[in-house]
């Protein structure tokens, strides 16, 4: 199918192709009334950017934003979808707190959904209650943001609204509703619900979406399909390359959890890290670390094997030969991280050029970091400072508990930094440019969330807002944000909001 935007004056330019598709992709929804509606905050560079009539939402942005009122030309739904939730596969999940109010046609001509989430219980929701709490509604907002500002694909955050009422989890919470804003919600596990229930004709007509969606210059390929897991399977690792290179932890890598467009999405439990550790885990409900930082590459491999068992029928109808095909893919997963990955950290210690013993340099550094309990936003942003300027090496060897190894690095690094075409002031601005100096710190969004929950202030919210809409830009008055928790702060546990 093609889809093609309408044409509309109306203050949200709906155009809901989704929702044009069998019923079986989804069930119709209306949200929830709100008892209190509040709105908290409005993204409007984003509603801009989105094409949305900023004074209509600023009127009208708690009724809307909350569900208490449905915009015209909205078509709300639930997405049907399945997963492998921690390695074991559930047939039918589907949003269960979230509903797609429908989708725009940005001012650059993109299609972006647009969907509450918290904004009451759907078909899908499994006995849940379809609210969200306050907490993770702006723990989502601010780590939405801020992944954007880092220059990571992610979801993105358009409005946050307190429904006056409350929810109950472990304990009593205010209740709050995210609006969030998407490529598309369409996941790996949206592909599994159809494959489940052996509804090839389901997954084709799901497949064929996709690509006009999202990858229309696949159409007239001799098979679209295995391109489709071909460019999936690509922008996987360049996705998952750069959580790496800022440290970031997605926390619950199901594959319900996992776009085809490349975007990062239902990161409830993340975390950044602070000190580096391979084995980072901070999701509550990741009791065996299945998604720890490191093992994030691996598990968008395994993901991605769940994707190709789907598409199988498509690939070829002769299944031995598809097996074949979609294991070259799974295969080439691996590689194509490698090299995202290399790429993004051979610019993070200001290598321009390639070395073949570029790999163990960079090891080297993360070795040292893991063994002096460095802190792996500030390494990485003193050591920008430090290749235009040598006086500033105290600062970097003052991250290590143990400056010695880091000094001993040091000599490698300007060993290969001297084979370099780069000037060394070039070499600087390049590494600044990709080594934020600010980060989503834990301890910064708990004491955000505390402010807020406790005592409805959000002035720390939008104080941390504002530090993370630049991260790479040094400010002077910003310079406690940089700063890692002290002992008495550290977060070692997020929590999903479910």
């Amino acid at each position: 199918m093609t889809i093609a935007p309408a044409q509309t004056s109306r203050p949200f330019p709906f155009d809901n192709s989704y929702a044009r598709l069998p019923q079986n992709f989804f069930a119709r929804q209306t949200p929830s009334a709100a008892a209190e509606p509040w709105l908290i905050k409005l993204n409007e560079p984003l509603a801009e950017e989105l094409g949305l009539d900023i004074e209509v939402l600023k009127r009208d942005g708690a009724a809307i934003f909350s569900g208490n009122l449905v915009p015209e030309g909205a078509d709300p739904l639930a997405m049907a979808y399945a997963g492998h939730q921690f390695g074991s596969f559930v047939p039918q999940l589907g949003d269960g707190r979230a509903i797609l109010l429908g989708e725009v046609i940005d001012v650059k001509g993109r299609r972006r959904d647009i969907q509450l989430k918290g904004a009451g219980a759907t078909p899908f929701s499994r006995r849940g209650d379809g609210r969200a709490a306050l907490g993770p509604v702006l723990r989502e907002y601010i780590v939405s943001e801020a992944m954007h500002a880092l220059g990571v694909p992610a979801t993105r955050a358009l409005a946050a609204v307190s429904t006056g009422q409350p929810v109950y989890r472990e304990q009593i919470l205010p209740g709050a509703v995210f609006t969030r804003v998407a490529a598309s919600h369409i996941r790996v596990g949206t592909f599994q619900f159809f494959a489940a229930r052996g509804d090839t004709e389901g997954v084709r007509a799901l497949a064929d979406y996709v690509i006009d969606r999202h990858y229309p210059e696949l159409k007239d390929g001799a098979n679209p399909y295995i391109a489709l897991f071909e460019a999936i399977a690509e922008r996987q690792a360049a996705l998952i390359a750069k959580w790496l290179h800022v440290g970031f932890i997605h926390g619950v890598m199901n594959t319900d959890n996992m776009t085809v467009s490349g975007e990062t999405i239902d990161f409830g439990p993340c975390a950044f890290m602070d000190a580096y550790d391979p084995g980072t885990v901070f999701s509550s409900i990741d009791q065996n670390g299945r998604y720890a930082y490191a093992s994030q590459p691996g598990i968008g491999q395994w993901n991605l094997a769940r994707l190709g068992e789907t598409l199988l029928p498509l690939i070829d109808a002769d299944q031995d030969k598809a097996v074949e095909i979609a294991n070259v893919v799974i295969k080439d997963y691996g590689e194509r991280f490698q090299l995202h990955w290399m790429r993004g950290m051979r610019e993070k210690i200001g290598l321009a050029d390639v070395e073949d013993d570029d790999l163990s340099l960079i090891q080297s550094l993360l070795s040292t970091m893991q063994a002096g309990q460095a802190d792996f936003t500030l390494t990485f942003r003193r050591l920008s400072h430090l290749a235009a300027d040598d006086g500033a090496e105290d600062a970097f060897l003052d991250t290590f508990s143990d400056s010695m190894a880091a000094k001993e690095w040091l000599v490698r690094w300007r060993e290969r930094l001297a084979r370099e075409t780069t000037t060394p002031n070039e070499r600087g601005v390049a590494m600044l440019a990709v080594n934020p100096a600010f980060i989503p710190r834990n301890h910064r969004i708990e004491q955000a969330i505390v402010a807020a929950v406790e005592d409805a202030d959000f002035s720390l919210f939008e104080a941390l807002l504002d530090v993370l809409a630049k991260p790479y830009e040094d400010h002077a008055e910003f310079t406690a944000y940089m700063q890692p928790p002290k002992p008495e702060e550290r977060v070692l546990q997020t929590f999903c909001g479910t």
